[in-house]
């Protein structure tokens, strides 16, 4: 490797790295951000009532007592 090409390889990740911290990469929040968060709430919400309710239903109805 010649000293150009290490040069050109270490600028190039200092350059990368400076625009992965940049925050202008990752621009203003979409105006629906809030309730697509909520949505995804309330479905995580649904989800784990109705893994209770399911297991309520089949400690009742199917598991030999």
């Amino acid at each position: 490797m010649t000293m150009d090409h290490i040069k050109n390889e270490e600028q190039s990740l200092e350059n990368a790295g400076s625009l992965l911290s940049s925050e202008s990469i990752l621009g203003e929040p979409e105006p629906w951000e809030s309730w697509e968060t909520q949505l995804c709430l309330w479905s995580i919400g649904i989800g784990i009532a109705g893994l209770v309710i399911l297991g309520v239903l089949v400690d009742l109805f199917l598991l030999p007592k």
